[in-house]
């Protein structure tokens, strides 16, 4: 037992290392806590006692035990409170934190304290906070995967979110674009009679007019109702204005998106002044949105797809969920993971040939733009390294918006259909990392092309040699269901290699009914046949369904893709109902419930169980044929 303790203790070393929370073991390089310590034996003598390990970090004290069988995880009284009995605090790895954090909360400064229990080794284990304070209180929260709630970068918030129970400033941003959606929805509905397809153009169209205010070449007084050099016409002006300040070409180009911004001039109802608001809806339209929106995107630096998500919800008003602006928007959340799935560097070209509102393009040029470390590399990234292919012309323009509003500097969207684009050509871009969300369920046996695995092909022909990529599709896809995806799974692996698949939370597209899942591939290496993929069991990401709000991040959802990521990675291993490692073929399935197996060991209470359960059905079975002998059914009289 004294070895397994000590690989549990590496183990959980090594994680705390991972996670960069400094420590001490056996003791506290703070003096208080230290001091604290020495009189805290287990055993109640007043004699010095030590736990694994403590680190304070941003002013939190973390106090870890742990223990190598995960048996020896937590023992709580009949009346089911964690249990203090000296015998109970020796040998469970929770009760003995809980019981040294209790102590370094009553005997020092320190009243932020969490105890941490740990049991089992890199493979099989369990993790378990309680935050202590120094009454007699305590709160036991979910089990972890990781530390990584711990660092100095997520402490804090993990104490707001679980302990004091208050929204994050990042949810109560949810709450306020929800709010506003609501209300500009109403607005575009009451003062302008908007089809669904014209609202996101007319948001566009502004933001990129009030983006000109800085410039001096417009301004919201300059919008007086006149009836002849109308509203509209100054707002149409300012958008020719900043797309050519932003280089956008060729003027191809540049005239088709402005003639999706055409009804902001032609519309009569938007250009007149309206008796109630005693402006034009476009004023009214354009001061909302500086107020509101603009203001808050040009003074946040984030990987979010903030306008993207603006339309998604306020779309969702008018009785959609996002799909009726043409496209299914990929939740903020899940571009953020394909950045750190592909690991995104400020070197990389980004393509994604499906782009929607652009979120995975922004998300990568957050990611990027953090990692640089000059003013001309920020620049290369905003100007060359991000390129996009969108299909539908309202949904380019809401594209091009999204990053001229982030300076990218020349807008590398195309409103073309990628499927047609010759690959050669589109390798001449250099991109060295593909993300998509295809279209989901167009493809037939008359038109095998529209099938989810054709665009993937179609991407991982159009990047460079060993570039990465991602692409969220439905899970049907990956199983090869007809004859033609079969033939585009095997042309794949010829070509390119299966890095792996990662089931996904099946509310990620919440209201829209398809169960995704993420796969990554490595472009132009053929599959090897010895190639190791992993298949991940990723349904339970943390994010969760809530009443009027729809899917946001859950309490744990963090810890969850940080153990993710881990694994991923290789820095840690993972059991098989979470990750199965294998090699894979173009006839599998390529999903973990295909390659699954449990390689959990029983423990003494599941042996226990099982032999219960089997003397039970013996019994059952005995009594049922009794009773079937006595009512003579089947048998003879003397039987």
């Amino acid at each position: 037992m004294a070895k397994k303790e000590v690989k549990t203790d590496l183990w959980v070393a090594s994680q705390l290392n991972e996670c960069k929370i400094p420590f001490s073991a056996q003791g506290s390089d703070v003096k208080e806590i230290d001091e604290a310590l020495s009189s805290a034996s287990k055993r109640g003598t007043g004699k010095a006692g030590y736990p694994e390990y403590v680190s304070v970090v941003n002013g939190f004290v973390l106090v870890v035990e742990d223990k190598a069988d995960t048996d020896k995880h937590c023992k709580y009284t009949d009346s089911g409170l964690i249990d203090t009995d000296t015998k109970a605090v020796t040998d469970y790895a929770v009760n003995g934190a809980y019981f040294y954090a209790k102590h370094i909360a009553q005997n020092s400064n320190f009243k932020k304290v969490f105890a941490i229990g740990v049991s089992g080794d890199v493979k099989h284990h369990k993790i378990t906070p309680i935050y202590v304070d120094d009454r007699e209180g305590y709160i036991e929260l979910d089990p972890i995967e990781s530390f990584s709630m711990f660092s100095s970068e997520h402490i804090y918030e993990y104490y707001t979110r679980l302990v004091l129970k208050e929204d994050t400033p990042e949810e109560k941003t949810t709450a306020k674009i929800l709010q506003d959606a609501a209300e500009l929805h109403e607005y575009l509905r009451t003062y302008g009679s908007l089809k669904d397809q014209d609202k996101p153009l007319v948001v566009s169209g502004i933001l990129l007019a009030l983006d000109e205010i800085k410039s001096g070449s417009f301004s919201l007084d300059s919008l007086t109702g006149d009836d002849i050099d109308t509203d509209g016409d100054k707002i149409y002006e300012a958008i020719k204005k900043r797309l050519r300040r932003s280089n956008v070409g060729p003027d191809a180009k540049r005239d088709k998106l402005m003639s999706e911004f055409a009804i902001i001039r032609t519309s009569a109802r938007l250009n007149t002044v309206d008796d109630i608001l005693g402006k034009t809806p476009l004023k009214y339209y354009a001061e909302f949105l500086k107020e509101r929106v603009f203001d808050y995107i040009k003074a946040r630096s984030s990987s979010e797809d903030f306008i993207g998500r603006f339309y998604g919800e306020f779309m969702s008003y008018s009785g959609g969920d996002g799909q009726t602006l043409g496209i299914v928007l990929t939740p903020a959340h899940i571009c953020e993971l394909f950045c750190d799935l592909l690991d995104v560097q400020p070197n990389d070209i980004v393509l994604d040939p499906c782009c929607g509102t652009a979120g995975f393009l922004v998300a990568a040029m957050h990611h990027m733009m953090a990692a640089a470390d000059s003013e001309s590399t920020k620049k290369n990234i905003r100007k060359k390294q991000l390129h996009g292919y969108e299909i539908q012309s309202n949904m380019f323009a809401i594209a091009c918006t999204n990053m001229i509003l982030r300076d990218d500097g020349n807008s590398n969207i195309w409103c073309q259909d990628f499927l047609k684009q010759n690959t050669a050509q589109v390798q001449l871009k250099g991109a060295t990392v593909g993300m998509m969300n295809p279209p989901y369920s167009q493809g037939t046996k008359k038109d095998p092309s529209q099938y989810e695995l054709s665009f993937v092909e179609h991407l991982l022909d159009s990047l460079t040699l060993g570039a990465r990529a991602a692409v969220i599709v439905p899970q049907s896809s990956m199983t090869g269901k007809t004859k033609d995806e079969q033939k585009f799974k095997e042309s794949i692996m010829k070509n390119h290699t299966l890095e792996g698949v990662i089931t996904c939370n099946t509310d990620t597209f919440y209201g829209v009914g398809t169960n995704p899942v993420i796969a990554v591939f490595t472009a132009h290496e053929p599959h090897p046949a010895d190639k190791i993929c992993k298949f991940i069991d990723f349904r339970d990401d943390g994010y969760e369904v809530r009443a009027h709000v729809g899917l946001v991040e859950g309490d744990s959802a963090k810890d969850k893709k940080q153990h993710l990521l881990d694994v991923w990675f290789g820095r840690t291993e993972a059991p098989s109902k979470f990750c199965v490692e294998s090699t894979a073929q173009a006839d599998d399935e390529w999903l973990h419930s295909f390659y699954y197996f449990n390689d959990e060991i029983p423990t003494e209470a599941d042996f226990e169980k099982a032999i219960g359960d089997y003397l039970s059905f013996e019994f059952s079975m005995v009594m049922q044929n009794r009773e079937y002998l006595f009512t003579g059914g089947g048998v003879d009289d003397e039987a």
